[in-house]
């Protein structure tokens, strides 16, 4: 099979994968996005709590900082434009006891050193006048903190890239690859096998993104980094609706932010996710694990009735750290990383990636300018 030359492939059709298109197409490349499913956004992208984040839980000087606190910014001005509905309502990160405190008083002295600068403590006689039901000895408020409608926002994406020029093709899984002197091929399956060359590939590929590099003969394998799936499940209110105007979020754990309340732009209350580190997708929420919800959950909101949470979806995050280590940042690597030109891998891009997108999309289309 000869391979049809295009310009530039993204192989993802997820949130940062079309950030990514519309800014090669907005450059001024030819480009086509390769998805697997039938639509865009149906992993990673459409499965998380929809928050704008803030910028204040990560390292200064990382990338999930940098890209965040810059992607916030970009992305208000984008949502204002594009009339993608969203809601800056506000977060507040609550200690609901007193040896929680220096916790958030690292969030704070953190997100200061990552030029976010807004946060304040609130005393509990100010929490309580915000949200009356809520139970904590004080709290730090996030007030740059909103939900977006993130459908709505690819589809924004979506439409500025194939303004520009760009196709997504569905129904296009990547059955492999080959490096070569002249440019990169991508096997094509589904019901019409195709081989493309391309001068530009962007792996986008979320869950599939290292399995994906490891499929590319000629790409050193010892540069694939490992990953994990770490399953995020959420437990939506029935019989009644959650008295918050506002994100409500505990103290930070390991591997995530806690089992915290958001709530949608119909002030529909969600709650999650957890932490639970799987083998394999899947998407299945077990109701046993709602018991570990209550018991977190009241630690800040006691009134929560019996039998009131539902499982509701979950998502799984793009891990490249083992369970029980570290938190790492975002992987963007490009040929001074691994040495094969026109060729940007994105690894274990999970939250903060929506609030990111745009900044991360530049970046990477000025690594293959």
């Amino acid at each position: 099979m000869s391979a049809e030359q295009v310009d530039a492939i993204v192989i993802g059709a997820g949130v940062v994968g079309l950030a990514v298109a519309r800014a090669l197409a907005l450059a001024g490349r030819e480009v086509l996005v390769l998805e697997a499913a039938e639509a865009i956004g149906t992993e990673t992208s459409s499965r998380h709590s929809e928050v704008i984040h803030a910028g204040i839980y990560y390292p200064p000087g990382s990338l999930k900082a940098q890209f965040c606190v810059e992607g916030k910014k970009r992305l208000y001005r984008y949502l204002d434009d594009h009339g993608v509905p969203y809601s800056p309502m506000g977060k507040l990160i609550v200690a609901t006891s007193e040896d929680q405190i220096p916790a958030l008083q690292q969030i704070q002295d953190r997100a200061t050193k990552a030029n976010v600068t807004d946060l304040e403590f609130k005393s509990h006689n100010e929490v309580v006048a915000m949200e009356p039901e809520l139970r904590c000895v004080t709290a730090l408020w996030s007030p740059s903190t909103g939900v977006l409608d993130s459908h709505s926002y690819m589809l924004a994406l979506q439409g500025d890239a194939e303004e520009r020029g760009g196709m997504i093709a569905f129904h296009a899984p990547v059955a492999g690859g080959k490096v070569g002197e002249d440019g990169i091929e991508i096997a094509v399956g589904g019901a019409e096998p195709m081989l493309l060359k391309a001068k530009t590939v962007v792996n986008s590929a979320g869950l599939h993104a290292q399995p994906l590099a490891a499929g590319l003969m000629g790409f050193p394998a010892e540069k694939v980094p490992p990953h994990f799936y770490c399953k995020g499940n959420y437990y939506s209110l029935s019989g009644v609706r959650a008295p918050f105007t506002h994100l409500i979020y505990p103290a930070p754990e390991q591997a995530g932010l806690g089992i915290h309340l958001t709530l949608d732009l119909g002030g529909q209350a969600r709650f999650g996710p957890d932490v639970e580190w799987i083998d394999e997708i899947n998407y299945d929420v077990d109701p046993r694990r709602s018991d570990s919800f209550y018991e977190a959950i009241r630690k800040y909101w006691p009134g929560l009735p019996d039998g009131a949470l539902q499982p509701g979806y979950a998502g799984i995050r793009p891990k490249i750290q083992a369970p029980g280590t570290p938190a790492v940042d975002f992987m963007v690597q490009g040929p001074a990383e691994h040495g094969v030109p026109g060729l940007v891998n994105l690894f274990g891009i999970e939250s903060p990636g929506v609030t990111s997108s745009l900044a991360i999309a530049d970046h990477v289309a000025a690594m293959v300018a």
